[in-house]
């Protein structure tokens, strides 16, 4: 090899060593701006999800809403024990407002009151329903709520056989025992047996009732003083026009609690009996009503309403309170007494 082409051969090996050196650090000067430009490229990488998320929100919102509206839904269920909502729905409630401790007016304020006020009250409640009580008096009470007149009738009206022919009933709501409620005085008879053995006592029972069907069984008809109102029975009784009055313990109890010094309860109970509400045939009230006395039963509220009305806690007597549905019938009920008296 000739010494001009060694030369040039090694010119070129040594333009290529310069040119590999110069390599070397040319490549941390292109790095350099990579470095930079990598967050440059990466800010709009992030800006594209972040406006995709933006674009999304309305239908994030869109399904969230109704989740939302759904728990609270639940919610509201959960803390009324899910029981059904009636929207507020008038339920029209007859009664007597004149039967203590059950319904009455109070001659001092005016005001309506009573164990079937307080349970109504929260059972509309508890359903999202509106009580209206209508005045009505017992004999008739029964056969206008079977032909529609009223929704519901609230007024201690024992549950039996009979009457749901006529009627749908709730779930009883309490149990009561019938007994006899005579003058505090009394010493010719000490219960049921001895009351009977004595033909020549009289016993005053409010018509249409358990009470009158008990006593016929224990003395017979013929010593029967009948009477349309469980109130002026008692004031019978007190007056000495009748002997004894046959009574749901209930009603006797408050009756007693305030009257200790005229009148008590003597004897054995007789027979025990449910109380319910009635409702016209086929009535769409019956189970939510029944599933609402459930809950009010299994939180305690039954109880505490019988403790105020059911005990001698409860002090309102006859005179306390007005005639109610009997108000324009007070001339006819002297009259029924009288008659009463000469034996019809």
């Amino acid at each position: 090899m000739s010494k001009k082409l060694f030369g040039l051969l090694s010119l070129l090996v040594l333009v290529a060593l310069i040119a590999a050196c110069g390599a070397q650090p040319a490549a941390p000067a292109q790095e350099k701006p990579a470095e930079p430009a990598a967050p440059v490229e990466e800010k709009p990488a992030e800006a594209a999800p972040t406006q995709e998320a933006a674009a999304e929100e309305p239908t994030a919102a869109a399904e969230t809403a109704p989740t939302e509206a759904a728990m609270a839904t639940e919610e509201a269920a959960a803390a009324a024990g899910g029981l059904p909502d009636l929207g507020g729905r008038e339920v029209t409630v007859a009664i007597e407002n004149a039967y203590l401790p059950f319904n009455y007016i109070d001659l001092k304020t005016g005001e309506p009151g009573g164990w079937d006020y307080d349970a109504w009250a929260e059972i509309c409640k508890r359903l999202n329903c509106k009580p209206t009580f209508v005045e009505q008096a017992w004999d008739g009470m029964i056969a206008a709520v079977s032909q529609g007149q009223f929704d519901a009738a609230a007024d201690g009206i024992t549950i039996t056989e009979e009457r749901a022919k006529e009627v749908d009933f709730s779930d009883g709501y309490i149990s009561v025992n019938q007994r006899i409620l005579a003058r505090v005085d009394e010493d010719r008879f000490d219960g049921p047996e001895a009351l009977a053995a004595n033909s020549e006592l009289r016993v005053g029972a409010v018509t249409g009732t358990t009470n009158y069907d008990t006593a016929v069984e224990l003395v017979g008809e013929q010593r029967i003083q009948p009477f349309d109102d469980f109130g002026v029975a008692v004031q019978a009784l007190i007056a000495g026009d009748v002997d004894a009055v046959m009574a749901e313990e209930t009603a006797g109890q408050g009756y007693v609690g305030a009257n200790a010094d005229k009148v008590k309860l003597v004897g054995d109970s007789m027979k025990s009996d449910e109380l319910g509400f009635i409702f016209p045939k086929g009535s769409d009230l019956v189970e939510p009503v029944n599933q609402a006395l459930a809950a009010m039963r299994e939180d305690g509220t039954l109880d505490a309403l019988a403790q105020n009305y059911f005990s001698d806690e409860f002090k309102l007597t006859y005179d306390d309170i007005g005639p109610g549905a009997y108000a324009t019938e007070e001339a006819s009920a002297e009259g029924s007494e009288e008659a009463g008296a000469e034996g019809v």
